[in-house]
């Protein structure tokens, strides 16, 4: 049974620096985690933010289980783009044959 989504199919690596809250001065990130596998997708669609607002994401990528990415997280894709984390989802099914995995849209 596939308990995880197969890296083989997280064809692309970014970039992720996750959100650690704000400070007097903006935003502060914990250390860069490198070279995340990631399956990337461009679509735009329309997500929910946590403040309740519509907006359109640019991106939305799936990565293993186990991804720390807090929205607000600043990710650089592969074509070199930096983004922030809009919305995090963690699918999991335990007792069913689907992979678990982490789903992240992105401004």
């Amino acid at each position: 049974m596939v308990t995880r989504v197969p890296e083989v199919l997280l064809r692309h690596r970014i970039r992720i620096e996750p959100y650690a809250g704000d400070s007097a001065y903006g935003p502060t990130y914990r250390p860069a985690v490198e070279d995340v596998p990631a399956l990337v997708d461009p679509s735009p669609r329309l997500v929910r933010a946590p403040d309740g607002r519509d907006v359109a994401a640019a991106v939305t990528f799936i990565a293993g289980p186990e991804l720390d990415c807090p929205p607000g997280s600043r990710v650089t894709l592969p074509d070199g783009r930096t983004t922030t984390a809009l919305t995090v989802a963690h699918h999991t099914a335990p007792g069913l044959p689907v992979p678990a995995c982490t789903e992240v849209s992105c401004e």
